[in-house]
């Protein structure tokens, strides 16, 4: 009897826990707000606030609602400026991209600026189509959000400096980071947060807002989750301070590869803007 007591309970126990990674967690969005101390940060911006969505991934594996409703409840938050991380689809079809368009119109915008960089999905098969990142640009431009493809933009006194993907065929840098100018108040987006470990900074100081990691979208508690698709394994999710006077900051994701998520919640983060 107590043998099939036993049973009976770890049946329920491990029901109860796949219910939970499958039908709730992914899509328990988590605001998270962070301060962010800004260098040159000109008096009028500071207390203004940025979000940060990243890795929607528009795909038939799950009900795009969830996302459009998890864009309605930040537009509640007003953000000054929002910005757009990368991976907006996981596999591109004109299906998809018809879906995405639609998504899009229920976008987050920043009353200053709204800005985008392109993540490695958005490149296509194997990261190689260059095709595919035009139709995903035009689609989020004609939604008004700007793409930054290893360029710069400023908004109400804040540059965004938006690297084109890592794994993608237009990714370069130099072309963008020669023109960094320290005495301004800079704020940089990478999809891949490999990219931090490279040899292209050219003495860039202040805050990189990357995605990419999921968070692993599974973790075991107290133990690093066991599968990362970055070659730095210390970089995972939240606030890290990598030297430098850089901080980089990693995007727990809004959407997901597959629909499971254990002890690593979807995220839309909210920074406010301090000197």
């Amino acid at each position: 009897m107590k043998r099939r007591n036993f049973i009976r309970n770890s049946f329920l126990t491990a029901s109860s826990i796949g219910l939970y990674t499958w039908q709730i967690e992914p899509f328990w969005v988590e605001i998270v707000k962070v301060k962010m101390p800004i260098k040159n940060l000109p008096q009028n911006l500071v207390g203004k606030t940025l979000m940060q969505i990243s890795d929607i991934h528009i795909s038939p594996r799950f009900n795009y609602q969830f996302i459009i409703d998890s864009f309605k409840e930040a537009q509640n938050l007003a953000p000054d400026f929002v910005v757009y991380t990368g991976d907006y689809v996981t596999k591109y079809r004109p299906e998809t991209g018809n879906t995405l368009n639609l998504v899009l119109q229920n976008a987050v915008k920043g009353k200053l600026g709204t800005v985008a960089i392109l993540g490695n999905h958005d490149y296509g098969k194997n990261w190689s189509e260059p095709e595919v990142a035009n139709a995903i640009v035009h689609i989020l431009q004609k939604n008004d959000i700007k793409v930054l493809r290893n360029e710069q933009i400023t908004f109400g006194g804040l540059t965004f400096i938006g690297l084109d993907d890592f794994w993608g065929t237009n990714f370069n840098p130099a072309i963008i980071m020669k023109s960094y100018d320290k005495s301004k108040p800079h704020v940089l987006l990478c999809h891949n947060p490999d990219v931090c470990d490279l040899d292209i900074w050219d003495g860039y100081e202040g805050w990189i807002l990357a995605g990419h990691t999921h968070g692993g979208q599974c973790k075991p508690p107290f133990l690093p989750p066991p599968m990362l698709p970055v070659q730095n394994k210390r970089y995972t999710a939240g606030q890290i301070d990598i030297g430098n006077n850089q901080t980089l900051y990693i995007n727990r994701a809004l959407g997901h590869l597959w629909q499971v998520r254990f002890n690593v919640r979807p995220e839309i983060t909210l920074f406010e803007l301090c000197r």
